[in-house]
Formats: structure tokens, C-alpha cells, sequence
């Protein structure tokens, strides 16, 4: 009988797990532990080579500089020399980075283009850390943010401190009740911006 009941205890907390609460409890878990920083890794390997581990790990793309192949596999990121690889563009589409992690974007300062789509886990705080970021500052020049919930009016007019930013695509973001407003704003402080709009 106690054979049995060492058996059952088991099953019974996998089937606690089949649960929808409890697979979403365990994969936002899980994506948290995806985002944690490792500092260490970054003093090691340098920013770029954490970062596309980061990005890659959470399911998005990068492309280095110089290539036009995107990186999707972890495993198949390019080795050589440390700094040789410097991140150009990122595709986060329908991934899971998440604010926890972009202490990784501090020290990347080639990238180009960021899209944003279908990603749960971005919200305004993201969009404000992207924009404080010294470095993206400086070469950020295309943003895509599509279908992303949990963006608002505010995450997109924090955007402004991104000056040389040169085109912003904003598509399918529910969260923002007052487009004309924010439109005016962010178009007083960047009126050099190409800004593409696809929203209710």
C-alpha cells in the first residue's frame, strides 16, 4: 500500500500541472528565468554575445552586422574572436523577453531596427527602458511595435527620447485610447519621424 501511495502523490501533482492556471503559472516562470541577467556572462563574452543569448534563449532573432542571415538557433551562434559580432537588428516577434532582461540591451550600440510583435510580456516600462537606453539613443533608427496588449499612450510617448530614431510602425495596440494626443506629441518632438499607423 505504500508502494501505491508514493506512486499516486506523483501523478497527482502532474495532473495539478495540466491545469491552464497552473501551465501559465509554470511558463511565466519559466520566461522570468529565461530574462534573468547573468552580469558575469556579459563581462565575459561582451555585450553583444550575451545579448543574442538573451534574445535567443526568449525565442526572437538578431542579425549581426555585416550579414543579411538571421540567427535563430542558439546552438548555431556564430563563434570567433570576442567583439566580432555586433547585433544590427532584433525581431522579438511573438517572444518572451520580458523588462526582468533588458539590462541586456545596455552596451549594444549598433543596433539599427527592434520590431516588437505579439509579445506578451512588453509593456509601457519596456518601451521607457528602450528609450533611456544611451546607446539605442544613438543608433536605434526603426521601430516596429505590433500587436503588443499591454502597451499604452504612455510607453509610446516615452519614445521621444529616442532622436535619431527615423521610423516608428505602430499596428493593433489596444491599449491606446488618446492616438491623436500621442500622435501630436511624439510628432513635436521628433518632426523628422516617418510615422506609419495602423490602430483603431
Amino acid at each position: 500500500m505504500m508502494l501505491l501511495g508514493n506512486f499516486i502523490q506523483p501523478v497527482l501533482s502532474l495532473k495539478k500541472l495540466s491545469t491552464p492556471g497552473a501551465r501559465r503559472h509554470f511558463w511565466g516562470w519559466l520566461n522570468a528565468v529565461f530574462n534573468k541577467v547573468d552580469y558575469e556572462r556579459i563581462q565575459a563574452v561582451g555585450p553583444d554575445r550575451a545579448a543574442s543569448e538573451w534574445l535567443l534563449r526568449c525565442g526572437a532573432l538578431v542579425r549581426f552586422q555585416g550579414y543579411d542571415k538571421w540567427q535563430h538557433d542558439y546552438n548555431g551562434l556564430p563563434t570567433g574572436p570576442l567583439g566580432k559580432y555586433k547585433i544590427q537588428a532584433i525581431d522579438a516577434t511573438e517572444s518572451c523577453i520580458m523588462y526582468r532582461g533588458f539590462d541586456y540591451l545596455d552596451g549594444l550600440k549598433h543596433v539599427e531596427e527592434i520590431k516588437l510583435s505579439n509579445c506578451i510580456y512588453i509593456q509601457d516600462e519596456c518601451l521607457q527602458r528602450i528609450s533611456e537606453t544611451e546607446s539605442l539613443q544613438k543608433s536605434l533608427l526603426r521601430l516596429m511595435i505590433i500587436s503588443c496588449g499591454n502597451v499604452t499612450d504612455k510607453g509610446i510617448i516615452a519614445l521621444h527620447k529616442l532622436t535619431n530614431l527615423e521610423y516608428l510602425f505602430l499596428s493593433d495596440l489596444p491599449g491606446i485610447s488618446e492616438k491623436e494626443t500621442t500622435v501630436q506629441i511624439l510628432k513635436k518632438s521628433m518632426p523628422s519621424l516617418e510615422l506609419e499607423l495602423d490602430l483603431e
